[in-house]
This record gives structure tokens, sequence and C-alpha cells, in this order.
């Protein structure tokens, strides 16, 4: 489904991918781990086209979404591609409910179609009786779900999270983990997650390690927590 080809990137005289390939499949759980420095982020950007690699392509079911003009890459990002980050970067002023409407709205769905498919996704994460209720008036856990139910309004291809999980209580965090689990089983969604957290990559169907800009490791769930290099700082 996602195929990355020899992706590198610098920043000035900092090489930070020096050639990065890589394979996802449809309905998988993949975690990126490695030590801070080692270009989990930037990867995960370029994957989901808010950065440019200075070579190789990302395709999408065998099509390089960098041969794309920018207007249509955007639409591409919005339909296709789900974001969660570490603070859940939801809008202040806006309810649970319209944050979650937001990338229905910007797709050109109607209000009434963006509205239902929220409430959908409010009501699956339990949710439903906080829809309108501000962030400041969630939990961090609730601020969380409220993301993941806005990555996934618009049906994605494939959702990128970057610690997803990194500001959360051990109840919350387990919950979360747990919930990514439950969506790609009932919803069949795919997921990329950089993380530092141990736990969650050795859950994952596979475990992707990096060093200095390279991949070293690619292991299935069983492997993933003999790693020495999953630690607990951010990147």
């Amino acid at each position: 489904m996602l195929e990355v080809k020899n992706i590198t990137k610098a920043f000035g005289s900092l090489q930070v991918l020096k050639g990065i390939d890589l394979h996802i499949g449809k309905q998988e759980i993949v975690s990126i781990v490695g030590p801070s420095g080692a270009g989990k982020t930037t990867l995960l950007q370029i994957i989901g086209t808010l950065d440019k690699p200075d070579s190789g392509s990302v395709l999408f079911d065998g099509k390089d979404v960098f041969s794309l003009k920018e207007n249509a890459l955007a639409r591409f990002r919005n339909r296709e591609i789900g974001f969660v980050f570490q603070f859940h970067q939801l809008l202040p002023e806006f309810s649970a409910l319209e944050n979650v409407m937001i990338p229905s709205l910007i797709a050109g769905n109607s209000e009434k179609s963006a509205r239902t498919r929220a409430m959908e996704l409010l009501d699956f994460m339990g949710l439903a009786g906080r829809a309108g209720h501000r962030p400041k008036q969630l939990s961090g856990g609730e601020n969380q779900r409220v993301a993941v139910a806005r990555a996934l309004v618009n049906h994605p291809s494939v959702i990128l999270a970057d610690e997803p999980s990194g500001s959360l209580d051990s109840k919350n965090k387990a919950e979360l983990h747990q919930l990514f689990f439950t969506l790609r089983d009932e919803m069949k969604q795919t997921f990329v997650i950089v993380t530092h957290d141990e736990q969650l990559a050795s859950l994952t169907d596979r475990t992707i390690y990096m060093k200095d800009g390279l991949i070293y490791g690619d292991k299935p769930k069983q492997s993933a927590v003999d790693n020495p290099l999953i630690s607990s700082t951010d990147e």
C-alpha cells in the first residue's frame, strides 16, 4: 500500500536521512523507533507529505505522491492521511465535535455529512457526551481520542502518529494503544507510529529500527522488545 524508496533529506550540511527504503502493508500497525536524532520524525513528515525529500519517492498504491502539483498534493494529504501528534493540536476555540469535523469540511463535504461522521467517531471513542466540550474542558486522554477521531474522519488510507502517547499517564496510554488495535481490526486501519514507548513498540505488527538516518532493522513484534535503542527521551 505504502512504499518509500531511497529517501534522502538534509538540512544544510546535516544529512538526516541517508537512503530509506520501507514498505507498509494495508492494515499493518508499524512502529518506528530509535535514539533521538535518528531521523524518525523527519521520515514521518515526508511520508505524510508535510515535507519533501531531497531525493527518492513515496508511493501510495504505486503512485508517487510528490509528482502531484501542490493543490492536488494538499487534497491527497487531507483525504488519504490522518495525523495524530503528541500534543493533540486541537483548536481551543472549537468543541470536540467541531474539531473532528474540520478535515471533512476542508475536503468539501457538507456540514450535515461532516457532523454525522464526526458524531459516529466520537461515539465510537466513548465521547458522544463530550462532543460539545472544548479541549480545555477535556482530560488529556479525551483530547487525544478526539484527535484520533479527527484523523479518521475522512477515511484515510493511513494514520501517521508521532509520539501519540508521549504526554499521557499510564492508564490513558494503555487505552490509546488498545484503541489503535481496535481501529485496525474494526475499521481496517493502517498505522505508522514513531514512538519511544517500549510497550507500544512491542505490541505493533512490525518494528522499524533507525539510527543515524538509516534503517538497520525490521522485526516482527515478538522481537521488538529486545532492542536496546528504545529510550524514554523525546526526539
